[in-house]
């Protein structure tokens, strides 16, 4: 006899139900399967990855570890350019922006906390002014953070980027020239900063504007690895055209690439739950033992369950106590006194709960939202709490 199909279908609907229903909402764990955004805790959202065919949605990582926990620093990458009488962000090419290419600007969610949680795209285009005033607004709030601008500089108006900073009343925290450490000596700690309030790190892609502007340029100060294609080749990690060797120790900050050229938001997950690991341990490498101090990717929130995020707890565990993850730190200890805790174990943090991955990521009660727009999100960079080694003063 043949089969029902309202038997097939009930019997799918109740293994749905059964395949979703495997822990209590709202306290599904990492990894645990979900169908909702409230089934996952706090600090998760439910999501797949076909990419590495997993194509049952499970609870998924998407929040950092709160920075000011272990001392962190935050980082923009932003494209400036010269358009319509202004300076605006943009992603363009023949270093011209255009109005179908003005950037939908990359702006600052400090939420309920006053804590820079997550970078938030909105649809609308704006002057770069714009976003440099809420990065204004988030130091004056956090007297003890850091912030990092790294400017892909394609503005001609004389003095434009200096007159920038100034409208955005910025220059009070800018990291003064005179003092930036060269030829790879050490940079003060993030207590010294604080203290001096110098605690906005802001490079230019122009060498001319460190004279003209007293706008430090990138590469005399920052090592850093091949973007695109050539940054993601399994074992290997060559330097930027513009970057000495990441071996050579002439700068003691290193920018660390991690995106394909073509961005493509359904493959991200899995670059970030494998490929990315390895391509972390290759640059280790390839800098002789020099952990990044910030980190690049395309769509930092897809991955396959712990992605970017778990990879920065690593890094960090390394770099600020000797430890397998920053979890296992254990404050007053000697470098390499660890925590012993559970390798499946990852704390999240207390807040909103994640939403259901379908095109976006959305945390309910708005604390985040991030949408995919082709290339106007390949440079998206999230630098949340990767540790610059000699910026850390366990305080």
């Amino acid at each position: 006899m043949a089969s029902s199909p309202f038997l097939f279908q009930f019997l799918l609907s109740f293994s749905l139900i059964a395949h979703a229903a495997a822990c209590a909402a709202p306290g599904c764990q990492l990894l645990n399967p979900c169908s909702g955004a409230e089934e996952c805790a706090p600090g998760l959202y439910c999501g797949t990855c076909l990419a590495s065919g997993k194509t049952h949605p499970s609870c998924t990582r998407g929040q950092a570890t709160r920075q000011t926990d272990i001392n962190g620093v935050r980082g923009l990458m932003l494209d400036m350019y010269d358009f319509e009488g202004d300076i605006w962000l943009c992603h363009s090419f023949q270093g011209q922006c255009y109005n179908f290419t003005a950037f939908i600007s990359g702006k600052l969610n400090r939420a309920s906390t006053g804590h820079l949680n997550n970078v938030l795209i909105h649809a609308y285009q704006e002057p770069a002014i714009n976003t440099l005033k809420e990065v204004e607004a988030f130091l004056t709030d956090n007297p003890t953070e850091i912030v990092t601008i790294f400017i892909e500089d394609y503005v001609r108006t004389p003095k434009g980027l200096s007159s920038l900073f100034t409208n955005a009343d910025l220059m009070k925290y800018l990291y003064p020239l005179a003092e930036m450490p060269t030829n790879g000596k050490d940079w003060p700690t993030i207590t010294e900063m604080a203290e001096k309030n110098y605690r906005l790190l802001v490079f230019t892609s122009v060498a001319s504007k460190e004279a003209d502007e007293g706008i430090a340029y990138q590469w005399r100060y920052v090592l850093e690895n091949e973007p695109g294609d050539p940054g993601i080749l399994p074992g290997s990690c060559p330097n930027r055209r513009e970057s000495q060797p990441l071996s050579s120790r002439y700068a003691s900050l290193f920018l660390q690439n991690y995106f394909p050229t073509i961005p493509v938001q359904n493959d991200a997950c899995k670059e970030h739950s494998s490929g990315l690991a390895e391509m972390v341990d290759a640059c280790y490498k390839a800098a002789e033992k020099l952990m990044p101090n910030f980190l690049s990717v395309n769509f930092y929130l897809r991955s396959d369950g712990r992605g970017v995020f778990d990879i920065l707890d690593r890094m960090n565990g390394l770099t600020l106590c000797g430890c397998p993850t920053v979890f296992a730190c254990k404050p007053g200890a000697p470098f390499g006194v660890c925590k012993n805790i559970s390798s499946s174990s990852t704390p999240t943090r207390p807040g909103d709960h994640g939403g259901t991955y379908a095109g976006y990521v959305e945390f309910s009660g708005s604390l985040m939202r991030t949408k995919s727009f082709s290339f106007m999100e390949m440079n998206l960079f999230y630098c949340s709490m990767i540790s610059i080694l000699s910026l850390v003063g366990m305080i």
